[in-house]
């Protein structure tokens, strides 16, 4: 049985792929970049991420938390994210997307 402090995380890219298909997923990931991101640098940075956290719930997030975040998956060592890095952080923390190699449409559609 849970704690109640205890996070429990079901992953949802892979029924969303299937129902929503490449396309239209990788749509909705771009709109969720827009939602996160410094509107005047085109990037998420740590300042807009850390502003941004309660549409990801995790509104209690420390510092070192969100910047290891952005760590996980800066590329290029910018220190912020951009579109395309965004979008396979967030395919690759999804085991069962991984698992099932379907990252391979996500960035063919990139």
């Amino acid at each position: 049985m849970a704690e109640e402090n205890d996070l429990i995380f079901e992953d949802y890219f892979p029924s969303m792929v299937v129902s929503m298909g490449a396309d239209r997923f990788i749509a909705e990931l771009c709109y969720g970049f827009c939602l996160l991101m410094d509107h005047t640098k085109g990037v998420i940075t740590f300042e807009s991420l850390k502003r941004n956290t309660y549409l990801l719930g995790v509104q209690d997030l420390g510092d070192e938390e969100i910047f290891c975040m952005l760590k996980e998956g800066d590329l290029d060592g910018d220190g912020a994210l951009n579109q395309k890095e965004f979008c396979l952080l967030m395919c690759t923390l999804s085991f069962d997307f991984t698992k099932n190699s379907s990252t391979r449409l996500l960035e063919e559609t990139i």
